[in-house]
């Protein structure tokens, strides 16, 4: 179906720059959101609109067979800038994380023997003497079944009959695939007088926040959903009222650091990170920090939640006097020396 232009990329982007008087954006978004397609007619066409994403996996194969990627620049080196025909006006910005290369290779035999263990169940119901499999497109369905359980389609030789089925491995397709093993291209309008390949390349990984802040949003901490509200603005009210939950959430994450298991220290765990290629370093601060389950002060680390328990003992009781005729009065409990730790950290003076 045709999209609507209120669900155009370009006009919510339109919008924003309207409402704050930006005259220049860049916009961040993986593979699945900007597409070849709404960057050819959403965002080209703005003037001052800039973009950074990623290319998909085929793309990438493409730039191998063409030239324009040459694998053995990253012999010595995680991170290079490349150029290619096919993105004219473009920054292509190739990194090579090994980290992430052996986990692919460690997901991909995972499913290729999780997809044998399967495909070899169907064999033997084919080749079984009672009541055997037969036919061939009653084989297919099954096969397919497997098959797209595990998206292994690609690296698999499939043999089907009436009254048979075999498979084995295409050794060449799964090593051509694994020749890019943590390999991923970036993909930017942005010129490098504005932002280096290395920024480029943190302001994509930068997504992993926004990732997590809807996942907050949505499922750990907040919950926009389920939505029991039916009038349009209400529905509106309900999710910016959850938007500005996670906005104030943010702010008191960073303000208790010191005591909550994350770094408080980013910066010097970044000093001692190779490149940004490379996964991120904790500071020597908080990996003492995990280890000892203590703060600097000696207080006991919480999660995010556990803050909100400490602090719930923390309570305004009234009083009522057993004396006939006397006034009730209010008390609140005195907070102990970690308590007023935590309200002094938040700024919140009781």
């Amino acid at each position: 179906p045709t999209r609507r232009s209120s669900d155009l990329l370009g006009t919510q982007i339109g919008k924003i720059r309207e409402r704050f008087g930006l005259e220049r954006v860049v916009v961040v978004g993986d593979r699945g959101m900007l597409t070849d397609a709404r960057i050819n007619e959403e965002i080209k066409c703005v003037e001052g609109l800039h973009w950074i994403t990623a290319l998909r996996a085929p793309a990438i194969q493409e730039l191998v067979k063409r030239g324009s990627l040459q694998l053995s620049l990253f012999d010595e080196q995680d991170l290079a800038e490349i150029t290619s025909p096919e993105y004219p006006g473009e920054r292509l910005i190739v990194c090579r994380n090994p980290l992430l290369a052996t986990d692919r290779r460690r997901t991909r035999e995972e499913l290729l023997q999780a997809t044998e263990q399967e495909l070899g169940k169907i064999t033997a119901a084919v080749s079984r003497e009672t009541r055997p499999l037969r036919g061939k497109e009653k084989i297919g369905l099954r096969v397919g079944k497997i098959i797209n359980r595990y998206k292994m389609s690609k690296h698999f030789l499939l043999t089907i009959s009436d009254d048979s089925f075999q498979y084995a491995r295409d050794t060449e397709k799964i090593a051509e695939e694994a020749r890019l093993d943590g390999f991923y291209v970036i993909r930017t309008s942005v010129p490098k007088e504005t932002l280096t390949a290395a920024e480029t390349v943190a302001a994509y990984k930068g997504l992993s926040r926004v990732e997590r802040a809807f996942r907050s949003m949505k499922t750990v901490d907040l919950q926009v959903r389920p939505i029991y509200h039916h009038l349009s603005e209400r529905v509106r009210a309900h999710v910016f009222l959850c938007m500005l939950a996670y906005y104030v959430e943010w702010h008191m994450r960073k303000a208790l650091a010191p005591i909550l298991f994350q770094d408080d220290d980013p910066a010097a765990g970044q000093a001692v990170r190779g490149s940004v290629v490379a996964p991120a370093v904790r500071s020597l601060k908080a990996r003492r920090k995990a280890a000892t389950k203590r703060t600097e002060e000696g207080f006991p680390v919480l999660n995010f939640r556990g803050v909100f328990d400490f602090l719930a003992t923390i309570v305004n009781n009234t009083m009522q006097p057993r004396i006939p005729g006397a006034p009730s009065f209010r008390k609140m409990t005195t907070p102990n020396r970690y308590q007023q730790h935590i309200l002094d950290l938040l700024g919140v003076r009781l």
